[in-house]
């Protein structure tokens, strides 16, 4: 479900109009993340860890607004809930997209997200919802502790404003593991606190997970 945002009485009606004619209206912020509470959570349950961070970062996203609009036809659209896409390695190591549903709670989504997977290993997925409107777009890059990210862009995205995200290798800092985490936002739609907001969010979840 959405809605379309009533432009003229919108909060942000003069961010929006600044920047929505931008060449290039995005901008990134790359940060870290504790993740050890997490991995050992997935480690002495046998999850995954990749699942577990797609879930946090959905999880997330949909309790912050800003992170559920997107752009349409000059139109700005609210949904009720997004999704979050993510590339999944394949064998010859290419890759694929696959679509993860937003779930209630941790285990549902981890159920559905090992059967994606699971279809993906198995060559019976045939539809990414990667041009969905209602998703972000999510990356994983284990070989690199990241310090920034730079996305490839058709030109056309600067209308849609899907948010991307990229997990980065973690490393050990002081017996901790510290994960670099990338997200990438169209500036028309949101600004660095609602970016903030979400590395608080995921933080909280991760740091409260028993």
């Amino acid at each position: 479900m959405m809605k379309e945002i009533n432009l003229e009485n919108w909060d942000r009606k003069k961010q929006y109009n600044f920047f929505k004619n931008y060449e290039d209206p995005f901008f990134n912020i790359t940060a870290t993340l504790d993740v050890t509470n997490l991995y050992s959570y997935c480690k002495k349950n046998n999850l995954s860890f990749f699942l577990a961070g797609l879930y946090t970062a959905n999880q997330a996203m949909n309790q912050i607004p800003a992170f559920r609009l997107r752009l349409k036809e000059g139109k700005v659209l609210a949904f009720d809930k997004v999704h979050i896409d993510s590339t999944v390695l394949n064998n010859d190591n290419t890759f694929s997209f696959c679509h993860f549903e937003t779930a209630s709670t941790f285990m549902e989504f981890m159920k559905n997200g090992s059967k994606v997977l699971n279809d993906h290993r198995s060559g019976a997925l045939n539809d990414s919802h990667v041009y969905d409107l209602d998703v972000a777009h999510s990356t994983t890059i284990p070989w690199v502790s990241i310090t920034g990210f730079k996305h490839a862009r058709n030109g056309n995205e600067k209308n849609i404003g899907i948010p991307k995200l990229v997990f980065g290798k973690f490393q050990e800092v002081n017996e901790r593991k510290i994960m670099p985490f990338s997200v990438e936002v169209h500036h028309a739609l949101m600004d660095g606190i609602h970016v903030g907001l979400l590395f608080e969010k995921m933080q909280q979840f991760m740091d409260e997970l028993l």
